[in-house]
């Protein structure tokens, strides 16, 4: 009877031990993969960043009709995207020095994306979801997307001109209207605006 509880009290202990040991392999994993993502190559991160913030629904052409041109990815597209500000085309992301961002430096890559101004001082479109990366790209990843943006064989492509507002619009369009009341609450001079923006 000793031997079997003495046997019982081991087998315990056994579990215990390899639960322990299995709960601290369950804890220290996501630091592993975290240390890893630290540690990866920045092209290759900055793939993956680009892939999963959807700038290739805009910037490949032939995203939009279900086709996207993967021999010409992120070269820029002839798909106009009118709205307030007039008409504006996804630009040519391509290191071509000529039509693409090939004469921008990384810092100049990296300063657009968080602030949305060009190194030209041109201001990007309000369509070109800058205001988000500004808050939720760190340094490390801004510079992983011009790391990868930097890798890409040149393509050239002049992108179409923006037409100002109240310009007529011509090419292939995807239009957005006016924005009603409820959305221009509390902007410049709409209705319920806070006293200090009117």
């Amino acid at each position: 009877m000793r031997s079997i509880s003495l046997l019982g009290r081991l087998l315990v202990t056994a579990a215990v031990i390899l639960g322990v040991a299995s709960l601290s392999c369950a804890m220290s994993k996501p630091a592993t993969e975290a240390s890893t993502a630290a540690h990866q190559d920045p092209v290759a991160r900055g793939r993956y960043l680009v892939t999963i913030m959807s700038c290739n629904d805009c910037h490949t052409p032939g995203y939009f009709y279900g086709a996207p041109d993967t021999m010409r990815r992120l070269s820029g597209s002839d798909l106009g995207w009118v709205g307030p500000w007039g008409v504006v085309h996804a630009r040519n992301l391509t290191p071509d020095p000529e039509t693409g961002i090939g004469n921008w430096s990384a810092e100049e890559i990296v300063h657009a994306l968080r602030t949305g101004n060009t190194p030209d001082g041109a201001q990007l479109a309000p369509i070109m979801p800058w205001m988000n990366y500004s808050t939720i790209l760190d340094q490390n990843d801004a510079m992983s997307i011009a790391a990868y943006l930097k890798s890409l064989p040149p393509v050239k492509h002049k992108n179409l001109d923006r037409i100002p507002p109240g310009q007529k619009p011509t090419g292939q369009l995807l239009q957005f209207p006016p924005p009603p009341g409820w959305d221009m609450q509390h902007t410049q001079g709409g209705a319920g605006a806070p006293s200090s923006m009117k």
